[in-house]
């Protein structure tokens, strides 16, 4: 199979099946093909049990495919061991989550700082890239403050920023904005956008909200494990944020999450 050196992300054949030989067998997602050129902005989106967790687990190679290939930059991440895998996760993947996922015992800049400790990367140097990514953000003056004194839009730009630190090819988005609400939401909409046109970031996000799908350059429909529609946008519209928009409170409670980063943590918090 010749790869379109343009496509950062090609699905080729993509099927995944459970309880593979057993009376039970379960197949979740049925053959899907399709291409994310380097710089889009999609949207992949679908109703519970369409199947899109199940491939946003496999396009952030937090799991394989049972069948097909899986092309990231040109490399058959199908092909890959779990340290292999470990490092692609690291380096190559930004991952932002509807529940966060920070270290709720550490401040900020320590959480947006974690992904360039694992990745080797001297403490000099990770102090600065994470000062400017917060800055990047709009969190500066948050550095130093805990998850809990932090709202949920702040937490969520705060994990944004940590997605950004090993400078990944992708960022992957699961339901980023679907803990907050929906002025908070478009803010940290206006965030992604920031990065995709300024910084030419290339975006995958799984919602199931048709609105914020509808700001994405292209549309994947996800329907029974199939695609059933792959569109692309014209002219969409982008919620523009005006400066009297407030974010809620910052919440009293903390959760003790863990970061995707490394083999110790195995990829899988958060899902």
């Amino acid at each position: 199979m010749s790869i379109d050196k343009k496509a950062i992300i090609k699905m080729d054949s993509i099927y995944k099946r459970f309880y593979i030989g057993t009376p039970n067998e379960l197949e979740i997602l049925h053959g899907l093909s399709f291409d994310v050129p380097d710089g889009e902005f999609v949207s992949i989106v679908g109703a519970s049990g369409s199947g899109k967790s199940t491939l946003m687990n496999i396009i952030g190679a937090l799991d394989k495919a049972t069948e097909g290939n899986y092309h990231l930059g040109g490399t058959n991440i199908s092909l890959l061991n779990d340290r292999e895998l470990s490092e692609i996760r690291n380096k190559k993947i930004g991952f932002v989550f509807q529940t966060f996922n920070l270290i709720a015992r550490t401040t900020a800049l320590k959480n947006v700082e974690l992904p360039m400790l694992y990745a080797g990367m001297g403490s000099k140097e990770r102090i600065k890239r994470a000062k400017e990514l917060l800055e990047l953000v709009e969190m500066s003056d948050r550095a130093m403050h805990m998850p809990n004194e932090l709202s949920g839009g702040q937490k969520q730009r705060i994990a944004i920023a940590r997605s950004m630190a090993n400078n990944p090819s992708i960022i992957l988005a699961d339901e980023p904005t679907g803990a907050l609400d929906s002025k908070t939401g478009h803010l940290v909409m206006d965030i992604f956008h920031k990065l995709h046109k300024e910084q030419g970031k290339t975006i995958v996000l799984i919602t199931h909200n048709q609105k914020l799908a509808a700001e994405t350059d292209r549309i994947i429909t996800l329907s029974d494990g199939n695609i059933v529609s792959d569109e692309k946008m014209s002219g969409n519209a982008v919620y523009t944020l005006n400066e009297t928009v407030k974010e809620e409170k910052p919440e009293t409670e903390s959760h003790d999450e863990s970061v995707i980063l490394t083999d110790k943590t195995s990829g899988k918090d958060g899902q």
